[in-house]
């Protein structure tokens, strides 16, 4: 089994400052006598980002040290409630449909199949959702035991949602990122972070690959093969997720697609979804999910597989199951 980080990216070796980043599933601080050879002094920038790979000054990793249990997820006896968010001021994925009205649960639009069918994926599941594109609908995290970004783009949130999001993440809440999720807030480097320390660059054409399954024993992989046929848009990613639990990648024979030009690709450590500790709070990524068949009953090789990775990938990131196996 390949987790945590693969190896196009290096593991920092200095320690970080005070907020205690995972480095292989220990915690490290600058604390006097933590051990860390630097005398008890905190680290220099140029010690913790010596391999170019971020901490953003909060704890993140896979070790749940990183977890603040103040009450974010979802305890035995209480409501199941998630937040669908994809509002978009830059370009609109199709499988979004038109922007939605103002306010909370406004109708949805025939065209709305990826809001819609996560929907219905969650009731299936008991779970309750909301769902807006409205900045002062999104100030209410803390009803919520897992907030989706499903492609919300570009400057989605004003710096009051900025502010909201970031204390229901260090509250203990859960975040599920999806497909263009890894296209907003580029001037932001904490959301960076919150996504694994991971952006949106390019991508080839939408074109068939094959699906690596590199963590089998996570709830959102176990009932993988580990290997299956997928169609998609296979984002390039700069930076490249780091200290973060790999959970499946794409064939690099079927990634590029013979491109010769943009990003060069991650070779055969491209990573399509992980998840980690962040900040106090849960992450659960994937970049999967541009194709509107994926989100539809319409025919598509292997739905199924994404339907269950993204639900049972929620539920972790909702408390609901196991979070992040590794």
């Amino acid at each position: 089994m390949r987790s945590l980080i693969r190896s196009g990216v290096a593991l920092v070796a200095a320690a970080a400052l005070g907020g205690g980043l995972v480095l292989a599933g220990s915690a490290v601080s600058s604390d006097k006598g933590n051990g860390n050879g630097l005398g008890g002094q905190p680290a220099t920038a140029n010690q913790i980002y010596q391999d170019g790979v971020k901490d953003y000054g909060v704890c993140r990793g896979t070790d749940p040290v990183c977890y603040h249990d103040w009450g974010g997820g979802w305890e035995e006896g209480e409501e199941k409630r998630i937040l669908i968010w994809s509002r978009t001021p830059g370009p609109r994925h199709a499988h979004l449909g038109t922007p939605l009205g103002p306010g909370l649960n406004p109708p949805l639009n025939a065209d709305n199949v990826a809001q819609a069918a996560l929907k219905a994926w969650a009731e299936e599941r008991g779970i309750a959702v909301d769902y807006t594109e409205d900045l002062a609908s999104f100030s209410r995290l803390n009803n919520y035991q897992a907030v989706v970004f499903l492609s919300s783009n570009r400057d989605t949130l004003d710096d009051t949602a900025q502010t909201s999001l970031l204390q229901y993440v260090r509250r203990g809440g859960g975040f599920v990122g999806i497909h263009n999720a890894f296209g907003a807030e580029y001037h932001w480097p904490w959301y960076e972070g919150l996504l694994g320390g991971a952006n949106f660059y390019d991508h080839a054409p939408h074109r068939d690959g094959t699906v690596e399954t590199i963590d089998g024993d996570d709830v959102s992989t176990s009932f993988m093969p580990s290997e299956w046929a997928f169609k998609d848009e296979w984002y390039n990613l700069e930076p490249y997720p780091s200290y973060v639990n790999v959970l499946l990648e794409v064939d690099e024979a079927t990634s590029l697609n013979g491109r010769d030009s943009g990003h060069p690709g991650h070779g055969d450590e491209h990573a399509i979804s992980w998840c980690h500790y962040y900040d106090g709070g849960k992450a659960w990524l994937t970049t999967l999910g541009h194709d509107p068949a994926a989100w539809t009953d319409a025919a598509m090789v292997n739905d199924d597989l994404f339907k269950q990775h993204v639900m049972e990938g929620l539920e972790s990131a909702m408390g609901i199951k196991p979070f992040c196996a590794a």
